[in-house]
């Protein structure tokens, strides 16, 4: 295969709502720059894009696929990304080494809630944008419509290079403004006739040439100049205000195409390599350490691992992006991130499932290889002394968790070496391992994400599985002072076990002067601080450990096992089961034996004096409380507000959001499972929404009585 120079090749990501034809886009495109000798069809299953079985199944797709085509004497690298949310990562990383979005819309519906989505990913990245309407052959097709609606959402950036003559059936005539001709697509596709425009449309043609070339002389100084003096631009100097537009997303173009007719793909593909901007156009990124990395041929060999994929019979596939100098095959790099060094043995360009062999691939490029020992996602790779490291690709916080478990025991290691490999594929795939609630945690973008997950358990790795509810990470504390002595004994002939703990307990709070009494039953007692340790705990809060044991009571020795026993049950509240916090400790007096003390008869003592100590100091158990936005339509804002009511949240406020309504709220994550199947429902999936981690609040008493009932329950079975 040619090797395309960085100012030959044009990078972009196709985008869109689920549904919108971005699969039959891409594969089209394919076939006319000659990859392909004939199209799928997303109903036989047999595209390139969608090669995976799981994605034939659901005749949708699920992970994003890196493509490319040739057209012109010019490189188009395409990646096709999922249009649901809830496999938004590949969306994410797609953006991340693209120069350009194109997010297709469906003419019937205009722009909908994938539009939304996506384009905030587009925006966040600061990449440019165009539209391509598509499925203007469908008989509800409005494209009209959908320029209100594009505008309407996305405002005066949105510009017309293209529009339909007429919509459905016969759909095969385009309208190009930035040539001013007529294209007439053949049925079935093919190379279009290019005329003049017929006189019935030359007004609305020129219309819309002279707002195109306003739009793009406002891009660049040199070019409004001209255009106050000449009133008009010639076509290279529209083409260069368009790409300046285009890389500042001060214009956002309009096309019109029918995939599945292969109508204007053609001549989306002369625009794409004629105006779309080339990777050495994009502003150059920054290392972590501040360093801007130009796309340059000449520099020194570097790149950047985007998406790593696993696949039988091959293994795991490395994805990546050159971003300076030439990669050559048999070239040693640097992982930056690992420091170990990797060759590459082979270099690839992918077309889906099929990999093309190359020699080289200079900067601005994108391509694969295999067999690399110690590289993933998100890693970079450089020449020996080049220390560059790119920043990750930020990846939205999960939406929605469960539990998993294998059905048989002797599973548990081949499930975690499973998830880890998912992981490694999706990295929106989160698993949490977690010691507090004895489970294995799987954190997603919602129910359908995690359902994909459990497929390819189920199909792929043969694992039978299966989802159980997850328990809720409650933190355990006490709100008032309480004292409580244990002693443990025990005789069994011979040395037996003593130790006799008197200690208090009290409410942490930030700066708090050492204790010097207490009130504890109506009485003052007064205590002498010895020795204080302070704990930030993992989990979250403070233990503080005051020994105040005067008189010799317990040997300084036994100190540090009482110590142990309190962080034992700390570990394992005494209300639930879940972690404790936030709480000062005063060991302050008791016995010992000369003969049977030791330190597990002193640790057993302070475990079992401090859980009775607690559970006397007013407790409280804490939940986790998380901020939540939604995304909403108007007419779906009451029942998403009622919804979250039900689920005890605390609206804190709505505004509207570029065409959506954004309600914010704090939610109980106990209350939050399921929610993204709920929400989905209500809104006949229109809505989106994101949560993250707010704070720890008590929960009602109510729900209090029934954890502690229902753990007391659980321990007496156990």
């Amino acid at each position: 295969m040619k090797v395309y120079q960085s100012n030959q090749i044009k990078n972009i990501a196709v985008l869109g709502n689920s549904k919108s034809g971005k699969t039959l886009l891409a594969e089209t495109m394919l076939f006319n720059g000659g990859i392909i000798e004939r199209r799928g069809e997303i109903e036989q299953g047999n595209t390139v894009s969608d090669y995976r079985k799981i994605e034939q199944d659901y005749k949708s797709s699920i992970f994003s696929s890196v493509l490319y085509t040739e057209w012109k004497d010019k490189k188009i690298n395409i990646i096709d990304a999922p249009g649901s949310d809830d496999f938004i990562g590949g969306v994410i990383s797609a953006l991340y080494v693209t120069d350009t979005a194109l997010i297709v819309i469906n003419s019937q519906n205009g722009v909908e809630v994938g539009t939304e989505i996506h384009s905030r990913y587009v925006e966040k990245v600061n990449k440019p944008m165009a539209f391509v309407i598509n499925q203007l052959d469908h008989d509800k097709a409005n494209f009209e419509k959908n320029i209100e609606n594009l505008k309407d959402r996305f405002g005066n950036q949105v510009i017309l290079a293209q529009y339909s003559v007429e919509c459905g059936e016969g759909f095969n005539k385009i309208i190009d403004i930035i040539s001013m001709k007529l294209y007439t697509c053949p049925a079935g596709g093919g190379k279009p006739e290019i005329s003049e425009i017929p006189e019935a449309e030359m007004g609305k043609a020129k219309d819309l040439y002279n707002k195109l070339v306003e739009k793009a002389a406002e891009s660049k100084e040199s070019l409004m100049e001209i255009f106050f003096e000449k009133e008009a631009l010639t076509e290279e100097e529209l083409i260069s205000g368009l790409q300046a537009g285009l890389v500042q997303r001060e214009i956002y173009p309009v096309f019109c195409v029918s995939a599945k007719k292969n109508v204007g793909i053609s001549r989306l593909m002369d625009i794409i390599t004629e105006i779309l901007p080339l990777p050495c156009d994009m502003p150059a990124p920054d290392t972590t350490e501040g360093e801007k990395v130009q796309c340059n041929p000449a520099g020194a060999p570097a790149i950047f691992i985007f998406k790593t994929s696993i696949e039988s019979h091959i293994g795991e596939i490395n994805y990546f992006k050159v971003m300076s100098g030439v990669l050559t095959e048999s070239i040693d790099l640097v992982n930056n991130n690992t420091y170990s060094k990797e060759r590459f043995a082979q270099l690839f360009v992918s077309a889906g499932k099929n990999r093309i062999k190359v020699e080289k691939l200079v900067a601005g490029d994108i391509g694969a290889t295999v067999k690399l020992k110690n590289t993933k996602t998100n890693h970079t790779l450089s020449l020996s002394g080049k220390d560059w490291n790119f920043p990750f690709i930020e990846f939205p916080n999960p939406k929605y968790r469960t539990a998993i478990k294998p059905l048989s025991e002797g599973d548990e290691e081949k499930l975690g070496e499973s998830l880890n490999r998912m992981h490694e594929e999706d990295p929106t795939i989160i698993i949490e391992y977690s010691k507090e609630l004895k489970q294995i945690i799987v954190h997603g973008q919602g129910e359908h994400h995690l359902n994909i997950l459990k497929w390819h358990l189920d199909n792929v790795f043969k694992l039978n599985t299966e989802f159980i509810p997850p328990k809720i990470p409650y933190r355990e504390t006490i709100t008032k002072v309480s004292q409580a002595t244990y002693r443990h004994k025990k005789q069994s002939g011979g040395a037996g076990q003593f130790g006799e703990v008197h200690l208090v307990v009290e409410p942490y709070v930030p700066d708090m002067p050492n204790p010097t009494y207490y009130k504890v039953g109506g009485q003052d007692m007064k205590v002498s601080v010895r020795g204080k340790e302070e704990f930030d705990l993992p989990w979250g809060g403070k233990l503080i450990y005051f020994n105040c044991i005067v008189g010799g009571a317990i040997e300084a020795r036994f100190i540090p096992a009482i110590l142990k026993g309190l962080m034992e049950k700390m570990e394992d509240g005494p209300l639930t089961g879940s972690y404790a916090r936030d709480v000062r400790v005063a060991v302050y007096d008791g016995k010992m034996h000369t003969v049977d003390s030791n330190d597990i008869s002193f640790r057993l003592a302070g475990r079992n004096a401090f859980k009775e100590a607690f559970k006397n100091a007013g407790p409280k158990i804490m939940e986790p409380i998380y901020d939540i936005e939604v995304y909403v339509p108007s007419d779906r804002m009451g029942d998403v507000i009622s919804d979250l009511t039900t689920r005890r949240g605390i609206v804190l406020g709505m505004s509207n959001e570029k065409g959506y309504e954004k309600i914010r709220a704090k939610v109980p994550l106990a209350e939050m499972n399921r929610y993204s199947t709920t929400l989905s429902s209500l809104t006949n999936g229109r809505a989106m929404y994101n949560m993250k981690f707010a704070e720890y609040q008590q929960v009602p008493g109510e729900i209090q009585d029934k954890l502690i009932k229902a753990f007391e329950a659980q321990d007496q079975e156990e």
